[in-house]
This record gives structure tokens, C-alpha cells and sequence, in this order.
């Protein structure tokens, strides 16, 4: 269970969400921080720059920094603490307190400064002091700290730096610390959050998901098993759908070559067991004595050997093509010699049934490249077949051209004005052991191979073979019954 893919995409999935809750936990957290110390920064320069005008007029009135702690934290009793609501009941904390600032003055007009902040004054060098916090009394500022502090001026002459900071983030009881704990906290709390809600959604997507593929596995797995018709109903229109769709059509592709397998099984068999017969009862027959053995019966024998041997070769020949394993022995031909001597050699068997068998060759064409015993095959099968299903005084024509619109090929049909083909038998008349005349004999009708060969050895030169049969002819009998039509490329010899 812990292999299978909907753990695997779960796991995956909630590792990415956990490495981005944490990155964004991290991001966050430090954006925040830095913009909380960019604003107190500020903040603590806007409340020094207001500072800064009555820490000189203390300084002024009091003839230095004696007692300005006292002042600080008797004025702005807040600050380190609750923050600095004002610098009211004048200047204490000096001998000239008072002088020179009005009862109730305040910082910004009674603006409260942030609680947990500090105030630091150095001389213009940058050595501390006053720290409210007494940190960092007696020490040196660094050059980061001098930039953010503002000049306290007495005259035109800058007497003392004077600094408004927070107190230190890192201190877990300062209010910025609380804050920025706060915030990190609703942060974490906020992506664990999202984490839980993305899982929860990644997986019901990963279950719909792995949903097809698990009905993939279980009708692959039945298919194995022998089960052909198993099929599944994936209806998506994604790579998922295009799976099933093609899962589908695998399983259709193999459900029917397994019945052509039984068909073909079928077939071979009952092609193989006519003969056989008939050799088994004329051998019986002679070692009982009931047939005389004389030359007639043993040539009767030889006969369905022959027949025997003829229907094992083309089953041969046939599987050889199917398999694309077929050499073909190609090399310039002249075509319209070839069929010319083919239909010579058949001129007599034509005659013999009544038959007119004619030849109209191409005017001018070129030598062709293919295997001229292959293609001698073809032709021989195709007139055989029109002989068989010409009636007598019927006509049989052979056609070579080369077509004007399609130079690159050549074209061969045989045409006869027999009773044609059926249309319900015209998709499977190029299939093995087919006949279209279901009474015909094997000797009368052939083996049932003979057309399937022809496709397949027209598709061994990369050509095609087409069958027409619209049986039709007019008041004077002329017409056509069936025509195949061979379409074959012209592969000139360049040599």
C-alpha cells in the first residue's frame, strides 16, 4: 500500500507543502521583523528630531547634562516602559528648570510615543552618556547607530547625538518582541492552516486522479488473464481519457486478432483435413485391396499431395508477408513484357473455358523496380481468379498505364464481366480461406489464399490493391462484373 501512487503523490505533495509553508513562514517572518525595526527606526527619528530642540534648551538652561536622566524619565515618565505622552510641568530636574519652556509643552502635541522604547544621548564623537536602559553607558556607537541619531544644537554647534530606538527585539518580555511573537505565531498558525486544507484538496484531486489508472490496472490485469473483453470508461478529455481511449482500442485490436488467430486455426484445419482425407482413404483402400493399385489411384494420392504442398507454401508465404519478414529480390522490369508474358501462358486455359482474356498495355512505359517472380504472382493469381468466376464466352481485360495526374505510378487492373462480387462480401475479400462463392470446391474455387497473398505482396512493393464491383452492363452486354485495381509505385532505375 505504501508504494502505490496515490501515496506516493500524497507524500510528494506534502512535502512541497511543507517546504513552502516553511518558506513562507521564513519570508515572512523576516519581512515583518525588518519592517518593524524600519518603522520604529523612523518613528524613533521623528521622535528624537522632536527631542532634540528641548534636550538643547535644557542643556541651555541648566549649563550642561547634570541631571538629565531625572529629566528624561521625570518628564517622560514612559519611556522605556509605557512610552513618552509629553514633556509637561516644565523643565525640572535643575537648578533653572522650567525656565524657558511653558507649563504643558508636550512632544508633538501630546503624541504618545511607542512603549518599550529608550532614549540615548552621545557627544558629537558618538560616546554614550545617557542610556535609559544604561546599556550602553560609557560606550562607543557604531557608524550604523550614528547615521540613525539626530544632533542636538546649542548655537549653530551640535553639543550632543541623541537616539530614540526600541529596546532590544531579542528580549522575550519587550513589547516588540511580543509583537513580532505574536505575528510569527498567527504566521505559523496560518500555514499549518494551508497546509492541512492543501492536503485535504490534494487528496481528493490524487483520487480522482488515480482513479483511471487503478481501472487501468484491474482490466490489464484481467486481459492477462485471458479476459479480452474487458474494457474501461475513462470519459476525460485528457492525456488520462487518451490512455483509456487507447486502452480501448488495444484491447479491440487484440480481441480481434485472437479470433482471426481461432479463425485462421479453424481454417487451416479444415483446408488440411480435405486432403488428408481423401489420402488416407485412398491409402486405406489400396493396403485392403479394395482399390486396385494401378497408376490412376496413385495419381490421385500424388494429386492431394500436390495440393497439400501448394496450400503449406502459400500459408508460408502469407505468414512471411504478415510478418514483413518477406525479401523481396527487386530489380528493373519491364513491365509491359512481363504481364504480356503472363497473359500468353494463360491464353490457353482462357480458350479452353470459352474465355477471351485480352491485354491492353501502356504505350511508352518506363523499367519499374520490383521482384518480377512476385509481381508474376500477383498478375497469375488475379487472372486465376477472374477465370473462375467468368462464366463461358465471358471476356477478361488487362489494363498497364501510367495515370497523367500520378507519373510516379503505375496502374494494373484486371477487369471481367462475370456475375461480380457481393457488396456484403467486398470488405472481406482480400481475408484468408474467404470465398465469395460459398459453394465453390477447393478445386473449383481455390485454396482461399490467393487474394490475401496478392495484398499482402502489392503492400510488400508499398502499393494497394482495390476490388470494384458495381456489376453493370448495358443493352449490348458490355459492362464489367468485378475489377481489381493494382496501384504500384515506379522506382526508375538510375543506374
Amino acid at each position: 500500500m505504501r508504494n502505490s501512487l496515490l501515496f506516493k503523490l500524497l507524500g510528494a505533495f506534502l512535502l512541497v507543502t511543507l517546504i513552502g509553508s516553511a518558506l513562507m513562514f521564513l519570508m515572512v517572518s523576516l519581512s515583518t521583523q525588518s519592517a518593524f525595526t524600519l518603522y520604529t527606526t523612523r518613528s524613533g527619528q521623528a521622535w528624537a528630531a522632536r527631542l532634540a530642540p528641548l534636550l538643547a534648551d535644557y542643556y541651555a538652561n541648566n549649563s550642561g547634562w547634570q541631571g538629565v536622566e531625572t529629566f528624561i524619565f521625570g518628564q517622560t515618565p514612559e519611556i522605556g516602559s509605557g512610552g513618552v505622552h509629553g514633556m509637561g510641568g516644565g523643565m525640572g530636574g535643575g537648578p533653572n528648570a522650567g525656565q524657558g519652556m511653558g507649563a504643558g509643552r508636550v512632544i508633538a502635541g501630546g503624541m504618545m510615543m511607542g512603549s518599550g522604547m529608550r532614549v540615548i544621548l552621545s557627544d558629537p564623537d558618538g560616546r554614550v552618556f545617557e542610556d535609559t536602559t544604561s546599556d550602553l553607558t560609557g560606550k562607543q556607537l557604531s557608524p550604523d547607530q550614528l547615521k540613525n541619531g539626530v544632533p542636538v544644537v546649542l548655537n549653530g554647534q551640535t553639543i550632543a547625538l541623541v537616539l530614540v530606538t526600541p529596546n532590544d527585539l531579542n528580549q522575550p518580555a519587550s513589547p516588540a518582541a511580543e509583537f513580532l511573537t505574536s505575528v510569527n505565531r498567527s504566521i505559523l498558525i496560518a500555514a499549518l492552516l494551508a497546509a492541512l486544507a492543501a492536503l485535504i484538496l490534494g487528496s481528493f484531486l490524487f483520487f480522482q486522479i488515480t482513479a483511471p489508472l487503478r481501472q487501468l490496472k484491474e482490466a490489464a490485469a484481467s486481459i492477462a488473464k485471458g479476459d479480452l473483453s474487458r474494457r474501461v470508461k475513462i470519459d476525460s478529455k485528457d492525456e488520462l481519457g487518451e490512455v483509456g481511449r487507447t486502452f480501448n482500442h488495444m484491447a479491440d485490436s487484440l480481441s480481434r486478432s485472437e479470433k482471426q488467430r481461432h479463425a485462421m486455426v479453424a481454417d487451416i484445419a479444415h483446408e488440411l483435413r480435405t486432403p488428408l482425407t481423401v489420402m488416407r482413404a485412398n491409402l486405406e483402400g489400396l493396403m485392403d485391396d479394395v482399390l486396385p493399385l494401378d497408376q490412376e489411384h496413385v495419381q490421385a494420392v500424388y494429386a492431394e499431395t500436390l495440393l497439400l504442398n501448394r496450400l503449406v507454401d502459400d500459408l508460408r508465404l502469407l505468414s512471411l508477408a504478415e510478418a514483413g519478414e518477406l525479401k523481396l529480390e527487386s530489380g528493373p522490369v519491364d513491365l509491359t513484357m512481363l504481364v504480356q508474358q503472363v497473359v500468353t501462358r494463360t491464353q490457353p486455359q482462357a480458350a479452353q473455358k470459352g474465355i477471351t482474356l485480352d491485354y491492353e498495355p501502356a504505350p511508352s512505359l518506363p523499367a519499374v523496380f520490383v521482384d518480377a517472380d512476385r509481381l508474376t504472382q500477383v498478375i497469375n493469381n488475379l487472372i486465376g481468379n477472374a477465370l473462375r468466376y467468368t462464366p463461358q464466352n465471358g471476356r477478361i481485360k488487362l489494363n498497364l498505364t501510367q495515370p497523367p495526374d500520378s507519373p510516379e505510378n503505375f496502374i494494373l487492373s484486371v477487369t471481367d464481366n462475370g456475375s461480380g462480387i457481393d457488396p456484403q462480401a467486398l470488405p472481406l475479400i482480400f481475408e484468408r480461406f474467404y470465398r465469395a462463392d460459398k459453394s465453390r470446391t477447393r478445386s473449383s474455387g481455390g485454396t482461399g489464399l490467393g487474394l490475401a497473398i496478392v495484398k499482402q505482396l502489392v503492400e510488400a512493393h508499398g502499393g494497394k490493391i482495390e476490388v470494384f464491383s458495381p456489376v453493370f452492363f448495358n443493352a449490348e452486354g458490355q459492362g464489367y462484373g468485378s475489377r481489381f485495381v493494382v496501384t504500384l509505385p515506379i522506382f526508375r532505375n538510375e543506374k
